[in-house]
């Protein structure tokens, strides 16, 4: 398979390493200077592309083989802004990006008169507004767990996502590319590394490849759905959905906004939370299985999905997954509660034509739990030409943190040994 070094520089490890330019910064609101979380900056042009992060923060790694270029920096509901690369600097750019006012009255003349048509139309095209040829896409997934208020577990990996056509029921493999990982198993209580799914987690929320999973066949009459506002995105008129489930269904289902596109009836975003009207049912949506003396149960379960458009096909370009749950061992006192945090960001992508798949052996399971080892987290460089998400500085301590007790951990294991 030959992919350009320009558009997929990140697919395979024996395609040589190309040197690249990196830059960093801020995006953030022209008016209130708030970092703007999840805005996207991409290379137009090519495939490349990358996010900020929680505290608006980006790094954009760039080949020397593009010399000259655009960097697009959009956000919904906020103008787009077109910045060339010659005038970005290696380091600390400030882009501030103005809200787009919409009027909340405007009103399009193709879109239907009822949120819930709109909501079915927009379903029923997936083949025709989404990628409809087999593509391979990079992606960098990240994975933190909480113990309370303490990172206790750190996981990144840069993965292979073999994306197959949105109107395909075949479903998407992953390959993982390179990983690193640090866990302080000493504040982990077992249960917490068996609801890892790894890059799965943040895969699925892929709405209109994965409906099922959050509209499956039938249930979208469980929910009411509402026109709520509008907003733009690149100039296009967005209609928010707000939906939730009626309050005759008894069975845990989710509420949030979808963004979908008027025109072509695509949705462009959604942000739901799952609904969590008994415990007990909504553990088994997480739980499959514990000890007898062991209750498990979510307390507060959340999604978000954006997807980005080229050449007028849309593609799933960002997901994450929040999950907060409650651990209680019936012969402890105090019960403990943890939060995984699952986010994953395509940086490249082209077109896989021969279809081809990694072979099953090479292909991540649902189950997995990323590699165990430490390595690369003291080394600045292990990424090296890979659009990462710029760590937060809270993750970054945490690392630091989560090193030490290791190496005491280790230390004390050695001291012991006769």
């Amino acid at each position: 398979m030959g992919f350009s070094a320009t558009n997929a520089f990140a697919f395979q490890e024996k395609q040589s390493v190309e040197n690249f330019k990196q830059y960093k910064g801020e995006v953030i609101d022209q008016d209130s200077k708030k970092a703007l979380i999840f805005a996207t900056l991409a290379v137009e042009g090519t495939n490349i592309s990358t996010i900020t992060n929680t505290e608006g923060d980006f790094i954009l790694k760039i080949p020397e083989s593009v010399d000259d270029g655009t960097v697009i920096v959009s956000f919904l509901g906020y103008e787009s802004k077109n910045i060339l690369l010659s005038d970005l600097s290696p380091d600390k750019n400030k882009i501030e990006l103005s809200v787009s006012v919409t009027q909340l009255s405007e009103v399009n003349i193709n879109a239907p008169k009822d949120a819930t048509t709109l909501v079915r139309q927009a379903l029923a095209r997936k083949g025709d507004n989404y990628f409809d040829d087999p593509t391979l896409m990079t992606a960098f997934y990240r994975e933190t767990i909480k113990k309370r208020r303490k990172n206790v577990s750190l996981s990144e990996a840069v993965v292979n996502i073999y994306k197959t056509p949105y109107n395909s029921l075949r479903r998407d493999a992953v390959e993982l590319y390179k990983a690193r990982k640090s866990t302080d198993y000493s504040k982990l209580d077992t249960v917490a590394l068996k609801l890892q799914g790894g890059p799965f987690n943040a895969l699925y929320v892929d709405i209109m490849k994965y409906p099922e999973y959050i509209f499956a066949e039938g249930s979208i009459d469980d929910y009411k759905f509402a026109f709520s506002r509008s907003t733009r995105i690149k100039d296009r008129l967005i209609y928010v959905i707000k939906f939730d489930q009626k309050q005759s269904i008894d069975i845990p289902l989710y509420k949030g906004e979808l963004f979908i596109d008027v025109e072509n009836k695509t949705l462009t975003s959604a942000v739901y939370t799952l609904n969590i009207i008994s415990k007990e049912k909504a553990a088994r949506l997480f739980v499959r299985k514990k000890p007898a003396n062991l209750d498990v149960w979510p307390t507060d379960v959340g999604y978000r999905v954006d997807y980005r458009e080229k050449n007028g096909k849309w593609y799933y370009g960002y997901s994450n997954v929040l999950l907060t749950f409650k651990v209680d061992w019936k012969d402890k006192l105090f019960n403990s509660v943890y939060t995984m945090t699952a986010e994953m960001a395509v940086t490249d992508w082209e077109k896989n034509l021969t279809g081809e798949l990694p072979k099953s052996k090479e292909r991540l399971k649902k189950s997995i739990i990323l590699s165990d080892e430490a390595i690369g987290f003291s080394d600045p460089d292990f990424w090296g030409q890979y659009n990462i998400i710029e760590p937060e500085k809270s993750i970054e301590s945490a690392i630091k943190k989560i090193q030490r007790q290791l190496r005491r951990s280790k230390s004390n294991g050695s001291a012991s040994k006769p």
